[in-house]
């Protein structure tokens, strides 16, 4: 059986390097985490959370899933939301899709991916619900990635109605949630211009 030892090897060497630049590091990390971010975002493996923005282990909460989606029915999704507001207090929420998604790609195809597609439906029902702008788009990279930024603000608006959300928001917490979409071709990310807090009438300006 194969035991994959140059992961292994790459972690010691990563370990040390940190231990090197960061003396104590993970001993002091192993004592408390308190991050001030969580970040929800895609599977894709091109898209490494921490190093996107440049954060070191314990800096950065991380929640992710295929096309970075929130659903209210998602016990695995929310658990992560309320453990990162209720107890670790992050003070913001970072919804970062990526251009490109395939699993976007996917729910714009009318084909039989099994499972999936009952995870893509609500990619499929975005697409749905602003279809009228969306059917101006001719070329399929400009529509996929305009329904990936149409898919980040949808997921930020649901973050906004979780319960967990707005219990925060009543009590005075000091918590904000963002936009984001990061591009694989540059590796820059780009605000989507959303953004709420417990002080702004939240989402309601927003299309939906």
């Amino acid at each position: 059986m194969k035991r994959l030892p140059e992961l292994f090897e790459n972690n010691r060497k990563w370990a040390l390097s940190v231990e090197k630049s960061r003396p104590a590091f993970f001993k002091t990390l192993a004592k408390q985490q308190k991050p001030d971010y969580l970040w929800i975002g895609c599977s894709d493996s091109r898209v490494p959370a921490d190093q996107i923005v440049g954060l070191l282990p314990g800096q950065l909460f991380v929640h992710r899933n295929v096309s970075n989606l929130v659903v209210h029915t998602d016990m695995n999704c929310l658990t992560v939301i309320q453990y990162a507001i209720d107890v670790l207090k992050v003070r913001h929420v970072i919804v970062c899709g990526h251009y490109g998604c395939g699993g976007v790609t996917a729910a714009l195809e009318d084909k039989n991916n099994g499972l999936i597609d009952n995870w893509l439906r609500h990619i499929k029902d975005i697409h749905a619900f602003h279809q009228d702008e969306l059917k101006k788009y001719r070329d399929k990279k400009k529509l996929v990635n305009r329904l990936c930024e149409l898919n980040v603000i949808r997921q930020v608006h649901n973050v906004c109605h979780t319960t967990i959300l707005m219990d925060a928001w009543a009590r005075g917490q000091d918590v904000s949630v963002h936009g984001w979409i990061y591009d694989v071709e540059d590796g820059l990310l780009k605000d989507l211009g959303v953004c709420a807090d417990r002080k702004q009438d939240y989402c309601k300006s927003w299309r939906w």
